[in-house]
């Protein structure tokens, strides 16, 4: 037995090697790539390609190594080998330790400069002013729906969608103290709003404060007694506070939907989903006939959502996310045809879907 460990150890060794030197290999084309985007003055974060990259190896990968595991190597990887082209600028919403953050870490990687953004206003102004590359910002999550003041951004900011990521949200509760000693709970309204069973439950008479983040909430935890935080792991070792409760969330899916902003469309991945707003004269039926060359051209809807303008009493624009990319033949009649109809109409991306990450 001990013979026939040594020998393997041996074979994964000599596997190890091989892979090095094909890692290597690949790094030098990727510096070649990364002198070619420069010239022609291209981004050097392709979520498309990326898509593709991850969704040939997934189709080609016999095991035993599982799906997740490998989307997980082949993406660190990507991670590392963009950051050999350059090291981009992320600004998200802060501050560290936020969910936002997570996301961004998972899209690009731990050698990134990430810039933490007060507001969500602020990661679209520092990507238009190119003092960043990309944003991160949260869009929708699964129990609490869409945030508003992300779309009500998008109405006046030429950005663009580059990507969306999923992420799995996990709510702990944090604290110095024991449960029973708690007075005072802090976190987001988004958190408080996903734990209300929870708080219910255990906390019935503790005090609720709405913060900007889980880390501003996890930050005022550590420093005054008898409170608590609703926040991430992270956030826990960042804020050297305990974990108390894990996986507090009152669903056991709790997904999180972020959208990475940038100032070109990304290229198309064949897997795709466009966004686009648009606005309407209040008249009988309008909504419906918005509607129609959608269902005339086949073309599926994952969301409508409607919001006022906030520039005339009883106007409204509206949010739609429909699966294909912008240029496709079907697509693009659809929207042509939707826009002879409307007061104003604007894409604002077509990306790579993303599933869970």
């Amino acid at each position: 037995m001990m013979k026939n460990l040594k020998k393997l150890r041996k074979e994964i060794d000599e596997i190890d090697l091989k892979l090095l030197a094909a890692l290597n290999e690949r790094a030098k084309r990727v510096l070649e790539i990364g002198k070619i985007k420069q010239k022609k003055g291209e981004s050097f974060y392709d979520a498309a390609r990326e898509r593709k990259i991850l969704k040939r190896l997934l189709l080609k990968n016999k095991g035993p190594l599982t799906a997740s595991a490998l989307s997980e190597i082949v993406e660190g990887l990507l991670n590392s080998f963009r950051n050999l082209e350059k090291r981009l600028k992320v600004v998200y919403l802060g501050p560290p330790a936020t969910f936002t953050h997570l996301a961004a870490l998972k899209t690009f990687g731990k050698k990134t400069v990430f810039l933490p953004a007060r507001t969500i206003a602020e990661v679209f102004a520092t990507v238009e002013k190119k003092e960043a590359d990309f944003g991160v910002v949260p869009i929708e999550n699964s129990t609490e729906g869409v945030i508003s003041y992300t779309l009500d951004t998008f109405l006046d900011s030429d950005l663009k969608i580059s990507a969306e990521v999923m992420v799995e949200i996990s709510h702990h509760f944090l604290s110095k103290e024991k449960l029973e000693d708690i007075k005072k709970v802090y976190s987001h309204p988004q958190a408080i709003a996903q734990c209300r069973c929870w708080l219910e439950g255990n906390l019935p008479e503790a005090k609720i404060v709405e913060v900007e983040s889980t880390a501003k909430a996890a930050e005022l935890a550590e420093k005054e007694a008898k409170t608590a935080a609703i926040a991430s792991d992270v956030a826990a070792s960042l804020y050297h506070l305990n974990i108390i409760a894990k996986h507090i969330e009152d669903s056991s899916r709790n997904l999180t939907r972020f959208l990475v902003l940038g100032r070109e469309f990304s290229k198309r991945s064949g897997q795709d989903k466009t966004s686009v707003l648009f606005s309407i004269k209040d008249r009988v039926g309008a909504l419906y006939d918005m509607l129609t060359p959608f269902r005339k051209h086949h073309i599926n809807l994952t969301k409508i959502e409607s919001r006022p303008t906030k520039r005339k009493a009883w106007e409204y624009i509206f949010f739609v996310d429909l699966l294909g990319y912008k240029d496709d033949r079907k697509v693009k009649k659809a929207l042509q045809e939707l826009e002879e109809q409307c007061l104003f109409l604007k894409i604002f991306g077509s990306y790579p879907m993303r599933g869970e990450k």
